[in-house]
């Protein structure tokens, strides 16, 4: 039996998160409720905790944060016919408009009226249940885990990232970061058959992580140079395919430095500086393609078969586990303590 009331990790001010009674939504005709079993923390919801916005993106009023999602179907909209109660799913947090340009035309990621789960104004997952449109839910199998389902998001941006990469077998991949997304890259890469992977950070813990996800080399900034070492391991040729995935200037530049002649580089994270100088001399003389990415499209259906099938256990990067009520212990456990924490979950249900 389903309560009224459900329990939600609710951020009513910067860096401050209350546990609220809300009211358990009623999905609407082409939705289905979900009991929340597993949710991420992601640097996203890190930026809005600790800054109370990201770009544009502003928390103006109370949110749930937390998209990272996977649960159990508990009750379905009557106009539902694919889905059934006790369903194990993961959920796409973003629900798109459907009719603009950029839906119709397949690139759904850059629907300008999507409602993304924890993107302010709306509401996310650090709580009991949520009621989800029937099209963002994809069933699980039974021999993958909630905490699976729920990096399914994050793998996700990976996946997007070698696609917009043009990633093909047997090539040569180098990642710039080796955080959660990072380390999730790897694996994608991997899985799609990249011959060799080189993982790059300055915490060597997180590079020791990155070898699990299948990286083939490890490059520490803090101890060697970068250019000497891609050298090194790509016999001074550069790698086919530079992914940045950190968030930092100077890991935009490094993928400049380390891409082959007619290779490709492919930006994920988000930088604090807006504008980033990058050698331009290179990128010419080299004919380098360079390639943004903002979320992902298309990707659940194949990111779960991935994941069930490809050999890599991505739950090696949790490193971390919280109930609903200590949220704010997660949260603070992430910004204070980078150097031993990956993944954290957080469990709705305990």
């Amino acid at each position: 039996m389903i309560a009224n009331q459900m329990k939600a990790a609710v951020l009513t001010s910067r860096k401050n998160i209350e546990m609220k009674e809300m009211e358990v939504p009623t999905p609407k005709d082409n939705e289905v409720l979900i009991r929340l079993r597993a949710v991420g923390l992601c640097g996203s919801d890190i930026h809005y905790y600790e800054h109370g916005k990201i770009g544009s993106f502003v928390v103006k009023k109370p949110i749930i944060l937390g998209h990272e999602a996977s649960g159990e179907i508990v009750r379905i909209g009557r106009n539902v016919m694919h889905l059934k109660e006790g369903q194990r799913v993961a959920i796409e947090p973003g629900a798109t408009c459907g009719e603009c340009e950029h839906c119709k035309g397949g690139r759904y990621n850059l629907c300008p009226s999507v409602e993304f789960l924890a993107t302010p104004p709306y509401d996310g997952a650090f709580c009991e249940y949520v009621a989800m449109r029937a099209d963002l839910v994809f069933p699980i199998p039974d021999s993958m885990s909630f905490e699976t389902a729920a990096m399914v998001e994050p793998f996700s941006v990976g996946l997007h990232a070698i696609r917009r990469g043009g990633l093909q077998p047997n090539e040569t991949v180098i990642i710039m970061g080796m955080g959660p997304i990072g380390l999730l890259t790897a694996a994608a890469a991997k899985m799609a058959g990249a011959a060799a992977i080189i993982a790059v950070d300055l915490e060597q813990s997180r590079l020791e992580a990155s070898k699990s996800m299948g990286a083939t080399h490890i490059i520490n900034l803090r101890e060697e140079r970068l250019e000497q070492r891609v050298n090194e391991y790509t016999n001074g040729i550069g790698v086919d395919l530079a992914i940045e995935t950190a968030g930092s200037p100077k890991a935009v530049q490094g993928t400049v430095a380390s891409v082959r002649r007619g290779g490709r580089v492919v930006i994920v994270g988000m930088s604090p500086e807006e504008e980033v100088p990058v050698n331009i001399s290179h990128v010419i003389d080299k004919e380098i393609d360079i390639r943004g990415v903002f979320r992902y499209h298309h990707t659940y259906p194949a990111a779960i078969e991935m994941l069930s099938t490809g050999g890599i256990d991505i739950e090696k990067i949790i490193t971390d586990e919280y109930g609903l009520d200590e949220t704010s212990e997660a949260f603070e456990k992430a910004i204070h303590d980078k150097t031993n924490t990956l993944k954290l979950i957080v469990y709705p249900d305990r």
